[in-house]
């Protein structure tokens, strides 16, 4: 049988330098593999910095992303599997709650590139971790009047920290709101705060009421302020400041004030004073006083119902003998 040349015929040089890919293969396995991990995150953030997230946000998007490549070592977007996400999922030594608030950041995140076109498919959509829905419990009056009755108004931190936690209660904004809170903001006269989109997570401004209490304990607080932004030469206008006339907020996660309350907390066995506790104890109060959703959600400043709900601490029970009453 005669021999059929050419098909199987290869021309090769057996050099060892030779047996490496060519470049240009190369940069074509390199581009089949689409963006980077990294490069997609960068591009995401300046996108939402433009659309106004929080810095908070774009900080959990770095930190989570971060984490889920140095647990995985995925270096292209295209590497993430479901395989990846149980893998990193696994390596965290924390409670489901946090597991879940850091896959919800993450399934965003691929959410976004989904949305720019770099992944086809919503392959994680089923990933999930169960958690036990346990509903935290928000700050009643006796914690706060137990915190007050401690406190020495006398002395500049503690008026600082009472007044906080008192408006924070009372008008349940935020302490990342709280924090940058300034002197035109405040309306004693009127009894008003007046909140301008700037400081609110959903960038809408809003008004909230300030009792007799509350305009006393601001105006004295601000007088004082002034006398340490002098003693320091700091010129701003927050209404809570450092004890040396400084911003209270350092970092994302660096808050003065949430600090001395997680310290008061330790000291004098106070379990609900945190910042988030005095915030569901300003919506359960409302709810309890006979305001609707509605107007709870407004107050406190959320654009969907469905995390007003999450603030109120309302069982199953309450909700089917309420609900009857509707029959």
């Amino acid at each position: 049988m005669t021999k059929k040349k050419g098909i199987f015929d290869v021309n090769i040089n057996l050099d060892v330098n030779t047996l490496s890919m060519p470049n240009q293969q190369k940069n074509k396995r390199k581009k089949d593999n689409g963006i980077t991990i990294e490069n997609a995150l960068q591009i995401i953030l300046r996108q939402m910095e433009i659309s106004g997230a929080r810095p908070r946000t774009l900080y959990d998007y770095e930190y989570t992303i971060g984490k889920f490549q140095t647990v995985t070592k995925a270096v292209y977007l295209l590497d993430i599997t479901n395989n990846l996400i149980y893998q990193w999922l696994e390596s965290m030594n924390v409670a489901n709650q946090t597991k879940l608030t850091r896959l919800k950041c993450f399934k965003a995140f691929l959410g976004r590139c989904l949305d720019n076109g770099w992944l086809e498919t919503k392959f994680w959509r089923n990933i999930n971790v169960k958690v036990d829905q346990k509903i935290k419990e928000g700050a009643t009056d006796d914690d706060v009047n137990m915190l007050l009755s401690v406190l020495d108004f006398n002395n500049f931190l503690d008026l600082r920290n009472g007044t906080a936690v008192l408006l924070m209660y009372k008008t349940g904004i935020r302490i990342a709101t709280l924090s940058k809170l300034e002197e035109r903001h405040v309306d004693l006269e009127n009894k008003l705060l007046n909140l301008d989109g700037q400081l609110m997570k959903n960038h809408k401004g809003l008004k909230l009421p300030i009792d007799d209490q509350l305009v006393y304990l601001l105006y004295i607080l601000m007088e004082q302020n002034q006398k340490i932004r002098n003693e320091y030469h700091e010129f701003n206008e927050y209404v809570f400041i450092t004890n040396k006339g400084e911003f209270v907020s350092k970092g994302i996660t660096s808050n003065a004030i949430q600090k001395q309350l997680n310290n008061y907390s330790r000291k004098y066995g106070i379990k609900n004073i945190s910042p988030h506790a005095l915030r569901r104890g300003f919506a359960t109060n409302l709810l309890r006083k006979g305001a609707n959703i509605n107007l709870i959600s407004k107050a406190l400043g959320h654009s969907d119902l469905g995390v007003t709900t999450q603030y109120l601490s309302i069982n199953i029970e309450e909700t089917a003998q309420e609900l009857r009453d509707y029959l």
